[in-house]
């Protein structure tokens, strides 16, 4: 079968809300813009959170309109379940090698109705809900995912036949492989976006052992209406938490993980977090344990203030180790560091590690970019234009060229976008008119 073949002014990698506004800026110019995200739905890391800080915004309600615009847009070529697997340069243009990964449902045909996951027996435990909660072999992603088409799991599906013939449709296409398509765009904008830092990272804290011992992301999951169990409860017994402690700089500034920088992000989304749980558990103590506060933006400052005159406790030291005791309490060990040093011990039904940022993958092999010592991509004028690369004509934006929050990241997409637009016009790249349609059919949105 023959190579799909796409032309399209840029392409963007990476679906999270970088990624989404720079195509959307870029698209608002009457740009033709490929958006490639390797899951099966755009969205990133943002449209898994609670709310936002210092404004408490629902995450859902900024997130999901920004998606369907991308959806919606008739200059963005939306290209999900699809990665790159190499690139070259040809005349100062890009060929790019994707592969669209099966998702064993005919795009064309879905309406994302869902009768295949209510049929499906076999229940596998949800990437999304970072393996707390349950999904179906076959499902839609989320229930807000974009674009809204199941995807099968089909090394756990037991090829039954049960979502085959619940399918009103019959979408289910047990047959397909992945599909190779080759891509020409006049430039590459990278919003690869973030890890976190794993939460077993440092032994000595219990993460991975201890059950009530959890990171933050999965905080945000049991803080959103659509968790694993629609209400904060502790994983380990699923027990409503009386006390919960926060430990700060559990993935940053640590030389012991190669993570010698501050994340950024950690204090405010905690201290954000602690908000949320007195308003979710009015009676719950809640502590921070912290070496530093960093609250750098516009009304940060205050928001930690606020948290304070809420009640929740900050404890200045640094926590040494987490046990647990008979009921799987964890222990957290405090050094304090104040006028007199001393040792505390404090037990808490619920134990959250504040993890840092780590960038998603290294980009040199692929892009040919260098990447900075912290592994995020490095920029050769990082003052005055970050977004560039040390390859003309290849642009970042967002969490791959540093850790940032949302409000950060949405502004360097607006101005990578606008780095993007006069690279093409400066160089006489004659973007493709809107009406043109292109040779593959642009994802559609399913309500």
């Amino acid at each position: 079968m023959a190579r799909e073949k796409i032309s399209v002014d840029v392409m963007v990698v990476g679906g999270g809300i970088a990624g989404m506004q720079t195509a959307l800026d870029l698209a608002d110019q009457d740009f033709q813009v490929a958006l490639v995200e390797k899951e099966p739905s755009i969205g990133g890391k943002m449209i898994a959170l609670s709310k936002v800080f210092p404004t408490l915004d629902c995450c859902s309600c900024i997130t999901t309109p920004k998606m369907s615009a991308v959806a919606h847009h008739e200059n963005i070529h939306l290209m999900t379940y699809t990665e790159v697997q190499s690139i070259s340069r040809d005349a100062g243009r890009f060929q790019a090698q994707l592969t669209k990964h099966p998702r064993y449902v005919d795009e064309d045909l879905c309406t994302g109705c869902r009768q295949c996951e209510y049929a499906c027996p076999i229940d596998l435990t949800a990437a999304f809900d970072l393996g707390y909660g349950a999904h179906r072999a076959i499902r839609v992603p989320f229930s807000t995912a974009i674009p809204q088409y199941a995807v099968l799991d089909i090394e756990h599906c037991l090829l039954c036949g049960k979502c085959e013939k619940a399918c009103p449709v019959s979408a289910i296409d047990f047959s397909q492989t992945d599909q190779s398509i080759e891509l020409d765009a006049g430039a590459i904008v990278l919003a690869t976006g973030f890890e976190i830092t794993p939460r077993d990272a440092k032994a000595e804290y219990g993460g991975g052992e201890f059950p009530n011992v959890i990171d933050a992301l999965f905080m945000e999951r049991l803080l959103s209406p659509t968790g694993p169990y629609g209400h904060v409860l502790r994983p380990g017994d699923g027990k409503e938490p009386d006390s919960i402690g926060y430990v700060q700089c559990a993935g940053s500034r640590d030389c012991t993980l190669g993570v010698e920088y501050c994340s950024r992000i950690c204090c405010m989304y905690a201290i954000k977090q602690a908000q949320l749980l007195s308003g979710a558990l009015p009676l719950a103590d809640i502590t921070i344990y912290y070496m530093d506060i960093r609250t750098f933006g516009k009304g940060y400052e205050q928001f930690y203030k606020n948290a304070e005159a809420m009640g929740i406790e900050f404890i200045k030291g640094k926590v040494s180790k987490i046990t647990q005791d008979e009921e799987q309490n964890p222990i957290v060990h405090v050094e304090m560091v104040d006028m007199t040093p001393r040792l505390l011990q404090n037990t808490h039904d619920l134990v959250v590690l504040s993890v840092g940022m780590l960038p998603k993958y290294d980009p040199a092999s692929i892009y040919g970019v260098t990447t900075a010592d912290d592994g995020f991509i490095e920029s050769p004028s990082a003052n005055m234009t970050p977004m560039l690369t040390n390859q003309p004509g290849i642009f970042a934006t967002g969490a791959a060229i540093g850790p940032m929050d949302i409000v950060d990241s949405i502004m360097m997409a607006s101005a990578c976008a606008v780095e993007t637009s006069a690279y093409l016009r400066s160089n006489g790249k004659k973007h493709t008119s809107a009406s043109k349609k292109q040779s593959s059919k642009k994802e559609k949105l399913h309500a």
